[in-house]
């Protein structure tokens, strides 16, 4: 997939797989047809892609799903049963990704919207941006894993307020508390997304797959067995083309050139 030739919501720059996750289209919801093709891309993805860059092509980033859509269904239930299940498949594909998430959070994170925040690595936000579960305002349930990452990030006792009194966090609440890494003035949250973005992206990759790697073995470890983990982990970064280059440099005293071993 190249620039030219991917889908409007998705597309390959500078070894950023950026992906919009609304459009303004269907008043910044939930872009199901534009989850779809991301997914097809986070599985696809090789090593022409160093970092995944999360963001909304509109007012917001993501302003939760299409309610109308739901309201006009036929079955309601088997509809949004359906969208569940696309978008957990985009989650699936998002967790497994071996490189860093960059979220661009500007104006409302709200429902499915908050739940993708949940999954980045780093998430930028701006100073009028706002999180919002939403589930409980039309009689939902959440979906997207925030019932499984809210408690995670914020602690269990935090998690049950949140949802259940359908709190709306604005973004320093939203650093305080984990969900957003940084804010930074509105008009600047998805350039500075992206500059971290590329940033990353020219960075050491199997360094960054080490460390989700680790990440996730953690979810389930015991402290001993992390502990295992991590020597197993270490022990092969150092003997690996990444590690190499990075102690070299080090000891040369010259910036590393990461881009030089990402394909060894």
């Amino acid at each position: 997939m190249t620039a030219t030739d991917a889908p409007s919501n998705v597309r390959i720059e500078d070894g950023v797989l950026r992906v919009a996750v609304a459009t303004a289209a269907n008043g910044t919801s939930l872009d199901i047809d534009g989850i779809t093709e991301a997914t097809a891309a986070l599985r696809a993805a090789g090593s022409d892609v160093g970092a995944v860059l999360l963001v909304g092509d509109g007012a917001n980033f993501c302003a939760g799903g299409n309610v109308r859509a739901f309201a006009s269904a036929e079955n309601r239930g088997e509809f949004v049963g359906e969208i569940a299940t696309a978008f957990h498949e985009f989650v699936r594909a998002l967790d497994a990704v071996h490189v860093p998430v960059v979220a661009a959070v500007h104006g409302w994170a709200a429902g499915a919207g908050m739940s993708i925040v949940c999954l980045a690595d780093i998430a930028i936000g701006g100073t009028s941006t706002k999180l919002r579960p939403a589930y409980p305002s039309i009689g939902f349930t959440p979906d997207g894993g925030m019932s499984w990452t809210l408690p995670r990030i914020v602690g269990a006792s935090r998690a049950r307020e949140i949802l259940l009194t359908d709190a709306v966090l604005n973004g320093e609440e939203g650093v305080r508390l984990g969900l957003l890494s940084r804010i930074v003035e509105d008009d600047q949250v998805q350039d500075e997304a992206l500059r971290v973005a590329r940033t990353l992206a020219a960075g050491p990759s199997a360094s960054y797959a080490g460390i989700k790697k680790l990440f996730t073995s953690s979810r389930s470890n015991s402290l001993s067995e992390q502990l295992d983990a991590e020597t197993a982990s270490i022990s092969a970064a150092a003997d690996g083309p990444t590690g190499r280059e990075g102690v070299d440099a080090f000891v040369e005293k010259r910036r590393p050139d990461f881009s030089s071993v990402r394909n060894a």
